[in-house]
């Protein structure tokens, strides 16, 4: 299902600018663990990534982690192949990093873990995409992850070197806290203009440009009802979308702009706002 107007199929997800408390403890954490480079750093911001940007964090001394107000779920890398999937889970597990979770969901396969802020990052690989294109209601489920067949990709987990994530990881994905998931797909399938792929009634939504599992994904499991977090909180700035043209994502802000909302212009895009007043960045 589409809204009126198909949103560009090569459009896909761009950086995810996050609020910190310290930015020293969040990049230790972000290159140790997760293996990002940093890209650029100034007093209180950064840029990490491995060869394209991946996060920008924005420091305020003293936030505090969120729970219970709309804004990020997770953020979601996906890395090129299984190998470099299972190349991060063995670095992990030779770490004893702590882990939130390891999930089979038919199309991909993920790892996930909080940074300090608590925020949620998702690790993962797809699955080949002819096994679930046009299929996605079908399989995505959530299933335990059968770690030492992935572990299988590898000569010796124990030895295998890591160097970082990869060249070629992207942000997949962002998995947003909403306050209500039928306005939410109004938004995104209504006016964007996302397919939605999957939907778990009034719990959960997944919609994407040009037929992938997700682009965004959106559920109320911690935040039915509620509001934006409060000044001082660390949360999501934005997520980006990354339109394939300028034309487009002037289309794209017109219907932003037609459903009533007034889009702020940047020198980086334009942002317009969900339902649940998550920001997103629509840049070309």
């Amino acid at each position: 299902m589409v809204g009126l107007v198909e949103i560009a199929p090569a459009t896909r997800m761009g950086p995810v600018e996050l609020v910190v408390a310290d930015l020293g403890r969040t990049l230790d954490y972000w290159q140790r663990v997760v293996g990002v480079r940093v890209l650029a750093r100034e007093a209180h911001t950064a840029s990490v990534g491995a060869d394209r940007e991946l996060v920008r964090f924005v420091e305020e001394p003293g936030a505090e982690p969120d729970h219970g107000h709309t804004g990020l779920y997770h953020v979601a890398l996906l890395v090129p192949d299984r190998p470099s999937l299972a190349r991060w889970l063995a670095h992990a597990a030779r770490e004893r990093f702590e882990l939130t979770g390891l999930s089979d969901h038919a199309v991909s396969e993920a790892i996930y873990l909080r940074d300090p802020d608590h925020h949620g990052i998702e690790i993962y690989a797809d699955r080949p995409r002819e096994l679930w294109e046009g299929q996605v209601f079908q399989q995505m489920t959530t299933m335990p992850l059968d770690v030492q067949n992935l572990f299988g990709e590898l000569d010796d987990p124990e030895t295998e070197p890591f160097a970082g994530l990869p060249d070629g990881t992207m942000m997949g994905h962002v998995h947003l806290r909403v306050a209500d998931v039928p306005k939410t797909v109004e938004f995104y399938n209504g006016v964007l203009g996302m397919g939605v792929m999957a939907q778990l009634g009034p719990a959960a939504a997944f919609l994407s440009a040009g037929g992938y599992h997700h682009h965004v994904g959106a559920n109320t499991w911690e935040s039915r009802g509620a509001s934006p977090a409060p000044p001082g909180s660390a949360t999501l700035r934005h997520a980006t979308i990354v339109l394939p043209d300028a034309g487009e994502r002037d289309r794209v802000v017109a219907s932003v702009a037609d459903s009533g909302q007034d889009p702020e212009t940047l020198d980086e895009g334009v942002i317009v706002r969900d339902p649940s007043r998550n920001a997103l960045l629509l840049t070309a």
